[in-house]
């Protein structure tokens, strides 16, 4: 097996004639400059009026006659402003026929005759005023020349020099190639990058953590592309293709460059987006051309990202794109035609896999949906552990303490996390990173970075720091319940004025009703504080109403823990893996009960909240003026404090 093959043109195939395109080139830019010049020569003059000769020689004679100017073919002459025009008019038209009434700026012009010497004439009649440019006529064959080189060969040489500037700019932007063949022929070229594998990707499943499902499914891909034979005496087929899904910065991208690293063959790796153009057909062109090139060089891995751009579902509707059908028609086509014997792989991935045409979907096409999802704990300990070793870490540095910390983070959230506790480290003088400038990154990441600039008046940091201790005192009160990390009052540049902390002790894949209501009330406890202190509620407790609304309408509409509704789906979910945008799936009526049903889970919890908070008003007050003082707690001081102050 040749690893190192590279897509090359076949030489048995005829050239294109570069000096044809040029030929045919030049002849278009010189029809383009004839029917230019033929314009500008035939096109009458209006702002002139054309006499005879011998009525230009008398006017001459007469004196009547202030500025001549020469050119090679005509002369143009000014009256004097003295003249009367009636003196003019008698040369110029004896007959009477004109309508001019005032020669005033008036021009004239005549013919020029070569064969008379007319400057010499000219210079004898001592002119007043500007007498133009008395050059002797060119001679003709001179003449002749210089009205070719101006009129035909500078602009052909103009325009072609336009042309090789502009098309062969464009034609780099379209993927052409050196071979001649311009811009307009390699339009349905394929725009895959081709990676060597050995320089290029240098990347493998080592690098790749917190996935190990879905890099079983892709080793057994690289296993029969090795080994074929063993599977092939079995009669058990290579999967033609697999499709790659999950939630953006899950790391699906890595994992192919990390499939074609394991298996070291040539690595296809475009975006769905790359073969929709304006023109229809384009795209259909391009999924041809890839695929007849990566047979040449299989076995191979063809990569697609985002192949929702034109794996979209086909339909008859008028926002529907020919051009993406047909390039979504035609790369089914190749997908069910070329022989997975030779070794090509296809690999997609894809956020939105509710969208995709159910025919590129199916067993066939995409044999194998690899679920690509945020990672658990441990998943999320090893991909600090992976992108830790590419830095200098303390030894002291607890990595589980961070994963603990980072519930729901992706893959590229923890890499940028690692990076940013990196930069702490370097801006704050120390040579390695400590779990110090770890957490900090955490909170950067989560909140933003601490905004210093925003100072608050003494009204509004002790409506903040009430309202925080009111959300980590409902949250302590409870029993299903969250351990308090860190209570902060800084602002912080994503928008907060300050943040409750609270880290798990483990993943949870299971929330039972008291466990949701609990966290609920852990959200009013803010708003809770403000009433029980200050007897009035201010707008921080915003995005707090947001997420308990969101908890409490799930219950009712998609967990069935109602007890009006009960087991009912009411909701169903769009785009589980971006936004996880919710549809109501009732009547109108029943959408009104629900938000009833809603609206009385939120009284309940924030009632309950409020009773809390009114029975432990000292701790309250004491963590509270704890926390104006120091502007950060840990949850360490914050249970010390909780635990030493007397209930009431």
């Amino acid at each position: 097996m040749n690893q190192n093959n590279k897509p090359g043109p076949n030489n048995n195939q005829p050239q294109p004639n570069r000096w044809a395109n040029m030929f045919n080139v030049f002849m278009v830019l010189f029809l383009i400059i004839f029917a230019i010049n033929t314009l500008i020569s035939t096109r009458p003059n209006t702002l002139k009026t054309e006499i005879s000769y011998n009525a230009f020689m008398e006017l001459v004679d007469r004196g009547y006659v202030q500025v001549v100017e020469l050119n090679d073919t005509t002369i143009s002459l000014t009256i004097k402003e003295n003249v009367p025009a009636k003196s003019v008019l008698e040369v110029v038209d004896p007959n009477g026929r004109s309508t001019i009434e005032s020669i005033a700026n008036l021009q004239f012009v005549t013919g020029r005759i070569d064969n008379y010497d007319i400057v010499s004439y000219l210079d004898g009649k001592h002119l007043e005023g500007k007498v133009g440019d008395f050059k002797r006529p060119l001679a003709n064959n001179q003449g002749t020349y210089m009205q070719i080189l101006a009129s035909w060969v500078v602009p052909v040489i103009a325009l072609y020099l336009l042309y090789l500037f502009f098309f062969r700019s464009m034609a780099k932007r379209m993927g052409s190639d050196n071979s001649g063949m311009g811009f307009m022929g390699s339009v349905g070229k394929s725009r895959a990058k081709v990676y060597n594998v050995e320089k290029n990707v240098g990347v493998s499943f080592k690098d790749v953590a917190g996935q190990d499902e879905a890099k079983e499914s892709l080793i057994e891909i690289v296993d029969y592309l090795h080994n074929p034979e063993k599977y092939h005496k079995v009669g058990a087929k290579q999967p033609k293709g697999a499709l790659l899904v999950g939630p953006p910065g899950t790391g699906k991208t890595l994992m192919a460059r990390a499939l074609a690293g394991e298996a070291k063959v040539p690595f296809y790796h475009l975006t769905g987006s790359e073969f929709v153009e304006l023109y229809v057909g384009v795209g259909a062109s391009r999924v041809r051309d890839l695929f007849q090139t990566a047979s040449k060089d299989a076995p191979c891995i063809i990569f697609i990202d985002e192949i929702d751009a034109i794996g979209k579902s086909r339909d008859n509707s008028l926002g529907s794109n020919d051009e993406r059908e047909q390039t979504l028609n035609q790369l089914l086509a190749e997908m069910d035609g070329f022989d997975a014997s030779k070794g090509v792989v296809v690999l997609a991935a894809t956020n939105r896999p509710e969208v995709l045409d159910k025919a590129l979907s199916r067993a066939g096409r995409f044999d194998r949906r690899i679920i690509v999802e945020k990672p658990d704990l441990p998943g999320r300990e090893s991909i600090l552990s992976v992108h830790a070793s590419k830095v200098k870490i303390a030894k002291e540095v607890v990595l589980r303490d961070i994963a603990l910390a980072t519930s729901g983070a992706t893959g590229a959230d923890l890499a940028n996390m690692i990076n940013e506790a990196a930069l702490r480290a370097v801006r704050l003088g120390r040579d390695e990173v400590i779990q110090e400038d770890l957490m900090e990154a955490v909170e950067v990441v989560i909140a933003g970075k601490e905004k210093k600039d925003r100072i608050l008046n003494s009204k509004e940091k002790q409506l903040v720091a009430y309202h925080e201790v009111g959300h980590a005192l409902v949250s302590a009160l409870q029993k299903n319940s969250q351990p308090i990390q860190k209570i902060t009052i800084v602002p912080r540049t994503m928008g907060s004025l300050g943040y409750t902390m609270s880290v798990p002790e483990e993943d949870r894949y299971l929330m039972t009703k008291d466990e949701l209501l609990s966290q609920i009330t852990t959200l009013l406890g803010g708003r809770a504080a403000e009433l029980v202190q200050f007897s009035t509620i201010t707008t921080g407790a915003a995005n707090d109403i947001e997420r308990a609304t969101s908890i409490a309408r799930s219950i009712v509409t998609i967990y069935g823990m109602s007890e009006k509704f009960g087991p009912m789906g009411l909701e169903s979910t769009v785009s589980q893996y971006l936004d996880g945008r919710r549809v109501l799936m009732c009547s109108e009526v029943t959408g009104s009960e629900i938000d009833g049903e809603v609206r009385a889970i939120l009284d309940a919890c924030q009632a309950e909240t409020i009773e809390l908070l009114t029975k432990n008003k000292k701790r309250l007050d004491a963590i509270s003026e704890f926390l104006l003082q120091r502007e950060n707690i840990t949850g360490d001081e914050f249970m010390e404090l909780l635990n030493n102050t007397e209930e009431g």
